[in-house]
């Protein structure tokens, strides 16, 4: 069974391309709202049920936020890919903050994982709020991930980087 995210009510969220703005617990800049540091967010459900969703080769969307989700578990998969060869913290630092300066694709964009999973933006405003929320949401996760991709000692942890040979819904890590 696929776990879905539990940001199922809508009211007050702002949205991009069908995409919820949701709050982050972040000190990144970017268009997401703050929410509370004593709060679950987006990307702590994402890296809690990675591990288990990404056996999955069909998820059946309940909300807009599991849209959000799938991005995020085939993002965290993209990373730990690029985590896979980094035997020490500061190789994987510097790994995640490569990923992090590439280009992030939009919906309709050549080189987004997912056509189809958000509709097209109206504007470009609109696909510029998309892109720097999605931009700021990667920055969030990789920082988290490196947390629990390596050991305190700084070495990786076998557990979680083995996640880094498996294909989400069938598609290929670059």
């Amino acid at each position: 069974m696929v776990y879905h995210s539990s940001f199922v009510d809508e009211e007050g969220i702002k949205k991009a391309c069908g995409c919820p703005l949701l709050p982050l617990k972040s000190h990144i800049k970017g268009p997401a709202p703050v929410s509370d540091q004593g709060t679950t967010d987006v990307v702590d459900e994402a890296i809690t049920f990675f591990r288990a969703n990404v056996f999955f080769r069909n998820f059946d969307i309940k909300s807009p936020a599991d849209k959000l989700l799938i991005y995020l578990t085939f993002y965290i998969n993209v990373a730990l890919k690029r985590l896979e060869g980094c035997r020490t913290l500061a190789e994987g630092t510097k790994a995640i903050i490569n990923l992090g300066l590439e280009k992030v694709p939009v919906s309709g964009e050549p080189g987004f994982p997912f056509p189809g999973l958000f509709p097209l933006p109206q504007s470009k405003q609109e696909a510029e709020l998309f892109r720097n929320y999605l931009k700021q949401i990667r920055e969030e996760t990789s920082g988290r991930l490196l947390s629990v991709s390596y050991r305190p000692n700084g070495m990786p942890n076998k557990w979680w980087l083995a996640f880094a040979k498996r294909k989400f819904m069938n598609v290929i890590v670059p």
